[in-house]
């Protein structure tokens, strides 16, 4: 099922070499335009893994990468199922991430 794919998908999303968290999250950014609302049932947890240490990255790539995921998640995704995660990551980051997911929101 789409849960098991992206609860295994979700941890390259956090991988600890650079290359493999990058790769991860430009292939998330190629495979939202395809299921686009049929991410909903994991939008909760695709929202933190992309959105977690990856937009506070010192690495230009994997910031990059999660800002191009989060742009791909606002264009074809229904604002409603981004709204509760959205909130929820800008009320608990800091930082650059925090600026950029409260600028989303507005």
């Amino acid at each position: 099922t789409l849960f098991q794919i992206f609860d295994a998908f979700k941890s390259r999303l956090h991988d600890s070499n650079s290359k493999v968290n990058r790769v991860a999250l430009e292939t998330m950014h190629k495979m939202i335009p395809l299921l686009k609302d049929n991410l909903s049932p994991v939008i909760n947890m695709l929202i933190p893994a992309v959105v977690d240490n990856n937009l506070n990255s010192k690495n230009p790539g994997i910031y990059t990468a999660a800002t191009n995921v989060i742009q791909a998640l606002c264009q074809h995704l229904d604002n409603y199922l981004l709204l509760q995660p959205f909130c929820t990551k800008a009320r608990f980051l800091n930082g650059k991430a925090k600026q950029d997911m409260t600028e989303k929101l507005a």
